[in-house]
């Protein structure tokens, strides 16, 4: 015998067109999921770039105070010989030098980790990671707009996830409700039939078929199927919960990193002021100090006080740098 059977269920009650409905919108929902890693992975390699500029530009700063406390130790060497300074205010600044040379070696190697950071999250193996020499402090990004609510929520990747779990979530509990219902099936086969193979191909007398209409309702399993209806709610339950915490998440993330951008921009501005006092302080305290009017000390104090500031203003920078990174982050950043 040779035959093949068909089995066809009339979806009445839309349970099979639910199923599928449902299993597309929760399909959708996991590529706006991938959108979301993707947004993250921008805002990462962004933070990390802007961290590496960060890292140059302290490597810059450390350049400059050994200069200039070289020619303090030059100063102080020279009125050493003069008979005007003890070897006290020379080994001062010689330690002072060999501090600064030192913090540069452990600043370089974090410019390495975080190359290899930035290689690792773009997938490929270490080498340097090409940037542009720009006015760290001065560099400045376009201003972020919240905007309104519902562009909000049409941005953010995991809030358009969550609205299409809860989609996918209320189709099921309309597959789990048909199931209560009786459902109708079409059921056919057609063959061939014979006591012997040399009559196998001898139609019509071989040929086998059949056709049936069957009504089947749910009796046996009526108590699992009330569990999977009352599961489908709670499922849909929980989605919504989720949802609400989604959207509660978006907005103080959109307000914190807004916040913070606008309070870190006041911040250097004021630190720019203070800077500038002690860049003044430095250039009068190594005058004063050439001139037998000031004790090194002063000068070690005055030049510590602006290199540890310089540093300061760029860990501000940073910090500011990082809240425009994830303010794009938080308000859905880019199309994928």
């Amino acid at each position: 015998m040779v035959a093949a059977n068909i089995s066809w269920e009339l979806d009445v009650w839309n349970k099979l067109r639910n199923a599928q409905r449902s299993a597309a919108m929760r399909y959708f929902g996991t590529r706006e999921g991938r959108n979301y890693i993707l947004t993250r992975l921008v805002a990462e390699i962004a933070e990390n770039y802007y961290e590496l500029l960060a890292l140059d530009n302290r490597m810059l700063i450390l350049n400059r105070t050994i200069e200039i406390q070289q020619k303090s130790l030059e100063i102080a060497q020279a009125k050493k010989e003069a008979g005007r300074e003890t070897e006290l205010s020379v080994q001062r600044f010689q330690a002072e030098v060999r501090k600064n040379e030192s913090e540069k070696l452990l600043i370089q190697q974090e410019i390495v980790e975080t190359e290899n950071r930035i290689n690792f999250l773009v997938g490929r193996y270490p080498q340097p990671v090409e940037r542009q020499t720009v006015d760290y402090i001065g560099l400045n990004l376009n201003m972020l707009s919240t905007g309104l609510p519902s562009e909000l929520l049409q941005n953010r990747a995991d809030i358009r996830q969550a609205e299409r779990e809860i989609a996918a979530a209320r189709l099921n509990i309309e597959v789990a409700r048909a199931r209560f219902y009786p459902s109708f099936g079409i059921h056919a086969g057609v063959g061939l039939n014979a006591h012997n193979m040399k009559y196998l191909l001898s139609t019509p007398e071989s040929l086998l078929y059949n056709a049936t209409v069957d009504l089947v309702g749910p009796l046996i399993n009526k108590r699992a199927i009330q569990a999977d209806y009352r599961t489908a709610n709670a499922e849909q339950l929980q989605a919504v919960y989720h949802y609400q915490r989604t959207i509660l998440n978006a907005y103080i993330e959109v307000v914190n990193h807004m916040s913070k951008a606008e309070n870190y921009r006041q911040s250097i501005e004021i630190k720019k002021g203070q800077l500038i006092a002690l860049e003044k302080s430095v250039e009068v305290a190594n005058n004063l100090f050439q001139n037998a009017r000031a004790e090194y000390v002063e000068v070690l104090l005055a030049q510590r006080e602006l290199m540890e500031a310089r540093m300061l203003l760029i860990d501000t920078k940073n910090e500011q740098l990082s809240a425009f990174v994830n303010t794009y982050q938080a308000l859905g950043g880019g199309s994928f």
